[in-house]
């Protein structure tokens, strides 16, 4: 898109459409661009490549693909629908969540953490975004012929320690050992379970013009850590993965804002990749502030070497909250009063237009759509 001398022009691209082109016929430079955009989203996902490739895992436009075109379509039903981090089911007269997710970061041990630690807080906070109290999980390892005993005992007592600091128990588990050169060492899978005690129904659907969007600290700092933990580039920066579990953040913000419409990890994909979920399910707009999004220099210094924008790079211990816009400074009053939530900020709010895009207001003036991630930039990283 090209630069804007007024920064409203992107989103107003629908009014112009609906004035110039219903006077004259002919649209906008922006809304034709908006137009094809949409339409190629609205086309029903499916898979092209014949075998699959490490961005069906990135969390971008592949493996959106791979899911909605693959398994949503073979295991279709209401609750696998919503795409949601957990599914909240009804049993008797509760509500439970229930998730899982399998953790392939390489290396096992990086700055901040490890996959141990790593596999417990994802799957707490895939429980905890979803308005649950989480409870309970599995654990599930593929360990590779010749893996380190000592390893794996590290890898279990970093688990246990971030199971209790967040509060859960691991009550069942499977073990299988493959032959060497099968696994990289050390696969784990977590499923959790967990319960929602607040009267709260938070999703896409609850999103609505005049929201604001909040992040609950600096992005990135987890993907690019990993990056340069694995030694391949010749960059140093004093960075750590934001590896953490946040159930105590969720509730309270929701104990702050009780209209916290959404709530999702920015994990695979970034921030990015979430608000175009957001901005497509809801048929919404969401238009994002370059400036006031935290990033911290480290980040940004390697992100610009890579050619990568902080906005898709992958954090583990940040949610990105849509809320009322009448309760934003609440709730990032709320989320800075809790130590996991320090940096948090506003970064942007829900409009009605263009519906299904995210905009980005950049540091220079102009604006430009930000798609969801194509390609894995990153890979291996959770």
């Amino acid at each position: 898109m090209t630069t804007e001398r007024t920064a409203g022009r992107a989103e107003r691209a629908a009014e112009a459409e609906a004035t110039t082109g219903r006077r004259s016929g002919q649209l906008s430079p922006e809304q034709q661009v908006l137009q094809r955009i949409e339409r190629a989203r609205q086309r029903a996902p499916r898979i092209r490549e014949s075998r699959l490739t490490l961005a069906h895992g990135a969390g971008g436009k592949a493996t959106h693909s791979l899911v909605e075109g693959l398994f949503v379509e073979a295991f279709r039903n209401p609750t696998l629908e919503a795409l949601d981090d957990a599914a909240v089911l009804s049993v008797g007269t509760g509500r439970l969540a229930f998730t899982t997710d399998s953790y392939v970061v390489s290396p096992l041990f990086f700055p901040g953490g490890d996959i141990g630690d790593l596999a417990v807080n994802g799957t707490v906070n895939d429980l905890a975004v979803s308005g649950a109290r989480p409870l309970y999980l599995s654990a599930g390892f593929i360990l590779e012929e010749g893996f380190p005993v000592a390893d794996l005992r590290r890898i279990v007592a970093s688990m246990a320690a971030a199971a209790e600091r967040a509060g859960v128990q691991v009550v069942t588990g499977d073990t299988k050992v493959v032959q060497r050169g099968k696994a990289d060492g050390c696969y784990v899978n977590t499923a959790g379970v967990g319960v929602l005690e607040r009267p709260v129904t938070l999703g896409t659907a609850q999103v609505r013009p005049g929201d604001a969007v909040v992040v609950s600290g600096p992005i990135g700092d987890h993907g690019v850590t990993i990056m340069l933990a694995r030694g391949e580039l010749d960059i140093a920066a004093d960075l750590t993965s934001d590896t953490a579990a946040l159930p105590g953040l969720v509730a309270a913000l929701l104990d702050a804002a009780p209209g916290v419409r959404l709530l999702r990890d920015a994990t695979r994909g970034g921030v990015a990749t979430i608000l175009n979920e957001v901005a497509q399910a809801a048929r919404v707009a969401v238009v994002v502030d370059e400036a006031a999004v935290p990033v911290r220099p480290a980040v940004t210094g390697a992100c610009e070497l890579l050619g990568i924008d902080p906005l898709y790079v992958a954090c583990e211990g940040r949610l990105v909250a849509v809320v009322d816009g009448a309760q934003a400074e609440a709730a990032v009053a709320a989320l800075r009063g809790h130590p996991l939530g320090v940096g948090s900020a506003v970064i942007g709010r829900v409009t009605a237009d263009p519906p299904g895009m995210v905009l980005l207001h950049t540091a220079f003036g102009g604006t430009r759509v930000v798609d969801m991630l194509v390609g894995d930039p990153l890979p291996r990283i959770c």
